[in-house]
């Protein structure tokens, strides 16, 4: 009898342009059909992803809030 692994649970962040959603949308679409749990909260993912863009300032350090954000959050 083999032992099926569960996957880990996923958090995701996106921020940036409309394109960066697109991706956003497309990465999340890969991970459910990769069978990861996809969750909506810091807090029940034991891991996060942040997809963004650092080609304007304010997006870098929003990036870097998000990001502070998650470590804070999923401290383990």
């Amino acid at each position: 009898m083999s032992k099926v692994t569960p996957q880990p649970k996923i958090g995701f962040v996106s921020l940036g342009c409309p394109k960066n959603l697109v991706d956003s949308e497309r990465i999340l679409t890969e991970l459910r059909t990769e069978g990861y749990d996809v969750v909506p909260s810091y807090d029940d993912a034991d891991m996060v992803i942040v997809n963004t863009c650092g080609f304007i300032d304010s997006a870098v350090q929003e990036s870097l809030e998000a990001i502070g954000e998650a470590l804070n959050e999923t401290a383990r």
